[in-house]
């Protein structure tokens, strides 16, 4: 039988997404799954959106332009005008979803064999997008303990050679909630400056900031030939099967070059481009959106509260996004997930996203899991209440003798 490509074997199975099958046998075996694993919000997509789906006065369901829809590509620019990001028709891509987006930028940037420096722990897709377009992760790594705010500007410069190409990073963070200050930010500009590097912002989350400002880097105007914003309605509009994102940069030969990757692939989804266009045309839309973030605010709050009262667990309040990197009273995040899912003994159980899967560096994370907290207060609870019995029923089965 022929051989696969290297590059897909090398490609990781997803750390999100990897123990599913676990979480489906107990929930066949009439247990509850708490999933804290995945970004999957329970918030209803907006009415405007799905008007724009539903209403959409086609005849025939054609090919979208490669670029994207002068419908939704109109609205985009008046959203990023709202945020004071001046950006026109030409510099933006409809793509689908931020995943091509962030594909297509790896692409225009990097041969094979080129580096990207990427703040560890990262979006764990990232390795997968690096694999498959046979670029090389280098992994700056962060700490649970400092926020997972950016080392001196001395550090990150260490990793820098002469095939580095670019820095991969998301502002608000996925999966660690972080939100960079004016003094990280402007360390970036310092050095894509210096070292003529590309910087890809996925600005995902933009609006879910709950301590501090957010900051894009597109408002940079010493760097704007170099920036790449990477952005998605999934989040945002609680769309995730919508499949709609966006690449944008003011880089006229970088845009031109994606736009070639864009025809390759025909189209972004049409429907998800008219549901954007009718959401952002709704003149509530930016309230709808505040309320939604107050949303998950209240959920931070009743997650940490709950949290804090687990006995060996550590971490920081996450300072936007809806996600939080918890340090785990044990040696194997992995295992002790694998186990709430199998062994754990109560009908209502947990499943969080073991850690190592977002680090590129052997070893880091193994006593860390991501929680995204998608779920409202009740569950929430009920989650973390699970979470903090199984890890004293963990403890106690470790202990356990085995049979000879």
């Amino acid at each position: 039988m022929p051989n696969i490509s290297a590059r897909s074997k090398a490609a990781p199975a997803s750390p999100i997404r990897r123990l599913y099958p676990l979480a489906r046998r107990a929930q066949q075996e009439g247990k509850k799954v708490y999933h804290l694993n995945i970004g999957q919000p329970d918030i209803p997509t907006p009415k405007a959106f799905l008007r724009g789906v539903k209403e959409a006065d086609i005849d025939v369901l054609a090919y979208a332009p490669s670029p994207g829809l002068d419908v939704a590509l109109r609205a985009l620019e008046s959203y990023y005008a709202d945020w004071g990001i001046e950006l026109r028709e030409e510099h933006l891509l409809v793509t689908t979803g931020g995943s091509e987006a962030i594909t297509f930028a790896l692409n225009v940037t990097c041969d094979p064999g080129d580096r990207v420096i990427v703040p560890e722990p990262f979006y764990p897709n990232y390795l997968g997008y690096a694999r498959l377009t046979n670029v090389e992760i280098s992994p700056l790594t962060t700490r649970r303990e400092e926020g997972f705010h950016l080392p001196p500007l001395s550090e990150m410069e260490q990793l820098i050679d002469g095939r580095t190409r670019a820095m991969l990073l998301s502002h608000p963070g996925n999966p660690t909630g972080v939100v960079y200050n004016e003094q990280e930010l402007a360390n970036l500009v310092e050095l894509a400056l210096r070292h003529n590097l590309f910087i890809i912002a996925d600005e995902v989350y933009r609006e879910f900031v709950y301590e501090g400002t957010h900051r894009s880097l597109l408002s940079y105007p010493e760097v704007a030939d170099r920036v790449i914003l990477v952005d998605s309605i999934s989040k945002r509009l609680s769309a995730c099967g919508a499949r709609v994102g966006v690449l944008a940069s003011r880089n006229a030969q970088l845009m031109e070059a994606a736009k070639k990757c864009a025809t390759i692939r025909l189209s972004a989804p049409t429907f998800g481009q008219l549901g954007l266009a009718a959401f952002l045309a709704d003149p509530n839309y930016r309230e709808l959106i505040k309320g939604m973030i107050r949303e998950y605010q209240h959920r931070r709050k009743v997650l940490c509260d709950a949290l804090h009262e687990v006995p060996g667990l550590t971490f920081r309040r996450p300072e936007g996004a809806f996600y939080i990197m918890i340090g785990l009273p044990i040696a194997d995040a992995e295992d002790f997930v694998s186990w709430m899912l199998t062994g754990y003994p109560g009908q209502e159980t947990v499943m969080l996203a073991p850690g190592e899967g977002f680090y590129a560096t052997p070893g880091e994370g193994k006593d860390e899991a991501r929680i995204a907290y998608v779920l409202k207060e009740q569950d929430l609870l009920s989650a973390v209440s699970a979470l903090k019995e199984g890890l004293k029923l963990y403890h106690v089965a470790q202990q356990a003798p085995t049979a000879a």
